[in-house]
């Protein structure tokens, strides 16, 4: 792995366990195994380095996130495939926990590819549902923008429970209870088991 992408990863891993401030350019060295030299040689600093981190983690959260919408199947698996993919609940999503850090928040440019990521997230979602409703998997009168804002801020919400008791099971039962609110939506013979 080349010095740049070891710094990269580095400070990936580091947002996610210690957030922005947390996260000093001595501590991303230090993991990524490179000097000072080289940090400053390829980056301007720890805002520029924390950028290209928090967009390739968003690029790969919406990798993930597509390859389950993408498959076939109904909307409600599609979106069950997406809701129950494997994941380090314990740890919380890693874009999400960005959302609780001040100074990413405060900085536009940082922030913005946290907004982006949970836009993309909502309108695919409500489009993989508005495609179940054509169809005739839901109900008509299922609002998918409504319907998708609610699945992430359960799933979001499902990772602070998570973590705040120090177990899985409470984002468990989040999903499978928005995973229950959706299947009283779908259409007789098209209910997800």
């Amino acid at each position: 792995m080349s010095t740049p992408e070891r710094l990269i990863e580095s400070t990936r891993e580091l947002l996610w366990e210690r957030g922005y401030v947390g996260t000093s350019p001595k501590a991303i060295q230090q993991r990524a195994g490179a000097g000072q030299g080289s940090m400053y040689h390829h980056f301007s600093g720890k805002p520029d380095l924390a950028l290209a981190a928090i967009r390739r983690t968003a690029e790969e959260l919406r990798a993930a996130a597509e390859e389950r919408f993408a498959t076939p199947g109904t909307a409600v698996e599609r979106v069950t495939a997406y809701l129950r993919r494997e994941r380090e609940v314990l740890k919380g999503c890693p874009i999400g926990r960005l959302t609780q850090d001040p100074d990413v928040m405060a900085d536009p440019v940082l922030r913005a590819p946290v907004d982006e990521t949970f836009a993309w997230l909502r309108a695919r979602i409500a489009d993989v549902l508005a495609e179940g409703r054509d169809r005739g998997e839901l109900d008509a009168g299922l609002d998918p923008a409504d319907t998708a804002s609610t699945v992430v801020a359960v799933l979001q919400g499902g990772y602070v429970l998570a973590r705040a008791a120090g177990s899985e099971e409470p984002f468990r039962r989040a999903v499978d209870g928005v995973l229950g609110l959706l299947a009283a939506h779908t259409t007789t013979g098209h209910r997800a088991d």
